[in-house]
């Protein structure tokens, strides 16, 4: 496997702009969602039953669409020791780090004596998508469902595809079933999707729904947003590794190797460093750990069609390519003065990996921050998924007669400004202003 690098030129973001794929759904894809909600909305459940039986080969019947209680608890006395221990230890660091950031509700006094503030709500019913595949994706399940329990939501359900024997993965259901989950159904792709938004005589329908997906599951929270919401649109996963002088080059080429096994074959790997002969010893220690790995065939596949490497001569440079970029996780695999550097000045990577020892496998599963993040350079402009992500916030506002006096001519002026004499009068007649205006 011959992998290169390119050097920095005036070309540069215009090649990574055509590297980087895109947002939006082709055509094809599109279409077949569009088909597919259409279907479950008119036909309920008799639709999932017939796109499960056609998309993953099962066929079901409609009792047995829900995942039983006592499947729940069965699934969890079948974890080995090891399994039971790790699902726990990584529950309670994320749920310490989302408790952190649980909004406060608050409320002062504005400079007309009236009292404004804001309070938090739970959001009513959410629902949770978590994929199918090769593997039980035990850790989507921590990384979502956890943040819907400490954002204290009353209902939260979850939708995953079923194997090809019509059962879920007893991790899985595990993993659920610590969290306190009872609602869960075996529907997996864009029909899940629709079963969520649209509801049917067996899935009632939610107010917004999370989880990583494909290009089906994506486009279908695309086409379902405004009837329901939706967290955000991660496509296949990313990873940066900024290396330096101080890096090394066999734990560089792990970071490389851990991204690029997810199975989708269009992840992306970034690599930027600011020694030429570095690169040689990253990709000697590639080649002799890619051997060694279960996935190698899909790993090396992703290697040729989605790694971008680039030398970078100053660390300026390096976090001006890094913005652009934007990477889904960000390795910063540099001495301890450049960490401080980096994080000062790169602003739009999903989540910072910081320091030699920390992968991003402990990221992925155990650490606390969610890795259900933005992709596809969508980390310029929003970010991982979050506590405030389950919640709804309301301002509120209450005057009494003082202050409603003190906010008279400000409202009187507004309301002749834009012509909307009725919003004028609806503050006035309660200081008896306009019925003296009459008289």
């Amino acid at each position: 496997m011959k992998l290169s690098y390119k050097e920095d030129s005036e070309g540069l973001l215009s090649e990574l702009n055509n590297f980087i794929p895109s947002a939006g759904a082709d055509e094809d894809v599109s279409s077949v969602v569009s088909k597919i909600l259409s279907d479950i909305k008119s036909e309920g459940d008799q639709a999932v039953l017939a796109k499960t039986a056609e998309f993953d080969g099962v066929k079901l019947t409609v009792e047995e669409l829900k995942v039983s209680g006592e499947d729940l608890h069965n699934a969890v006395n079948r974890l080995s020791d090891e399994e039971k221990k790790a699902l726990e230890e990584a529950i309670t660091n994320i749920t310490f780090f989302h408790q952190q950031s649980l909004p406060k509700d608050w409320q002062g006094t504005n400079m007309h004596n009236g009292i404004v503030g804001e309070r938090n709500y739970p959001i009513r019913r959410v629902g949770i998508y978590v994929p199918g595949g090769h593997v039980p994706l035990v850790s989507t399940v921590v990384m979502t469902v956890t943040l819907a329990t400490v954002a204290q939501v009353p209902e939260i359900v979850v939708v995953t595809p079923p194997g090809k024997d019509g059962k879920v993965a007893d991790q899985l259901l595990a993993a659920m079933q610590l969290l306190g989950i009872s609602e869960v159904y075996k529907i997996g792709g864009a029909q899940a999707i629709g079963a969520l938004a649209y509801g049917t005589d067996t899935v009632a329908p939610v107010d917004k729904i999370f989880g990583p997906g494909n290009a089906f599951v994506n486009e279908a929270k695309r086409q379902v947003f405004g009837r329901v919401g939706i967290d955000l649109l991660p496509g296949p996963s990313e990873v940066m590794v900024i290396a330096d002088k101080t890096a090394n080059p066999e734990w560089v080429a792990a970071a490389l190797l851990a991204q690029a096994e997810h199975g989708s074959g269009k992840e992306k790997i970034y690599l930027l460093f600011d020694k030429s002969t570095l690169f040689e010893k990253i990709v000697g220690e590639i080649e002799k750990q890619i051997v060694q790995l279960s996935h190698s065939s899909a790993i090396e596949f992703v290697l040729r069609k989605g790694f971008f490497a680039i030398f970078l001569n100053n660390r300026e440079r390096i976090s001006d390519v890094a913005n652009y970029i934007a990477p889904e996780h960000l390795e910063l695999q540099v001495s301890d003065d450049n960490c401080e550097f980096y994080l000062t000045n790169i602003t739009t990577a999903g989540a910072f990996l910081v320091g030699h020892q920390t992968a991003t496998s402990v990221g992925d599963f155990a650490a606390g921050p969610s890795h259900v993040l933005p992709t596809g350079r969508s980390s310029r402009f929003s970010s991982g998924l979050r506590i405030q992500d389950f919640m709804r916030r309301s301002s509120l506002i209450r005057y009494d007669l003082d202050a409603s006096q003190n906010a008279a001519a400000v409202v009187e002026a507004f309301s002749k400004m834009e012509k909307l004499d009725g919003h004028g009068n609806a503050h006035l007649l309660r200081l008896g202003s306009f019925q003296s205006k009459e008289n």
